[in-house]
């Protein structure tokens, strides 16, 4: 069912959209688009109404990020994982103007307004908010909502980079992490070479960079790379959140697996850090103002 509303067109789903199919055609379409500078956002907003948790994949997203079993509350990053598929069928569209290979989980920021039960019954949203340049190429920032009763009780803001030449002096996107001295260390993690293999069975997003070290070769990694979303939940679930809160985190450099990494943390403020100090990931958790 779709609804056009002033400029933006509505379409309203009867299921979640199966991922491999919308990653084949992503990958089918990517040589085909030429990301460059100026192009703009599809005005698509794609609906899930009546959305009910799978106890089953919860639990098994719960053991594979290090969160407990069994609690009524999601976890705070898991609407990100009931949202991908959705995202992967506007970022696969003809209308999408950037290759959906190569693009780059940059940030993302997280706000649950109040707990939200793994029982209860939701409405997803999602949609382009809008392309930005950026001084390495453009970037796509996309908005996912979820509400319960008509009520927004969690939202995201994601940033996704197409990297592309750029006119000279173009800016944009955050600045290089400045050199700063590492959080206190607060447990070392030794990943193994299936972090990349589990979190894709429970999450769903099996993209071959994270995968194996033969599919990771083909995209120019050396070996597999862990998901950025499993780094931030992984920190979150060491971190622990309040059920209102405010979660910001940026992925600075990819964590190779199998590897060792450490979690530092200090007040509100999280990161992740690999061999010679290294930043792969910072973040912090705040209260809702």
């Amino acid at each position: 069912m779709d609804d056009v509303t002033g400029s933006i067109r509505t379409q309203v789903l009867d299921r979640s959209p199966r991922l491999w199919p919308l990653l084949a055609r992503g990958a089918f379409l990517s040589p085909f688009k030429r990301p460059r500078t100026g192009v703009t956002a599809p005005r698509t907003r794609l609906v899930l109404p009546g959305l009910r948790i799978d106890l089953g994949k919860l639990a098994a997203y719960e053991r594979a990020c290090g969160f407990g079993v069994g609690a009524d509350e999601l976890p705070i990053t898991y609407p990100h994982v009931l949202g991908f598929p959705l995202v992967m069928r506007l970022m696969s569209e003809r209308a999408f103007p950037l290759p959906l290979l190569g693009l780059v989980h940059t940030s993302i920021g997280i706000t649950r307004r109040k707990a939200t039960a793994a029982t209860g019954e939701y409405e997803l949203a999602v949609y382009v908010d809008e392309l930005l340049p950026h001084r390495r190429g453009t970037e796509a920032v996309v908005m996912t909502e979820m509400r319960a009763g008509g009520e927004l009780v969690w939202e995201s803001r994601s940033t996704y980079l197409a990297r592309h030449r750029t006119p000279e002096g173009s800016t944009g996107g955050p600045t290089a992490p400045e050199e700063r001295k590492p959080l206190p260390v607060v447990a070392e993690w030794a990943l193994a070479g299936d972090v990349g293999r589990r979190y894709g069975a429970a999450s769903g997003d099996r993209n071959p960079i994270h995968l194996h070290p033969l599919t990771a070769r083909l995209f120019g990694f050396p070996r597999a790379i862990a998901h950025g979303m499993w780094t931030v939940a992984r920190c979150l679930a060491e971190h622990g959140t309040p059920q209102a809160a405010v979660v910001r985190a940026e992925f600075r450099a990819p964590v190779l697996l199998p590897g060792t990494v450490s979690y530092g943390a200090e007040g509100a403020a999280f990161e992740l850090r690999g061999a010679g100090g290294r930043l792969h990931l910072s973040g912090e958790v705040l209260p809702v103002l």
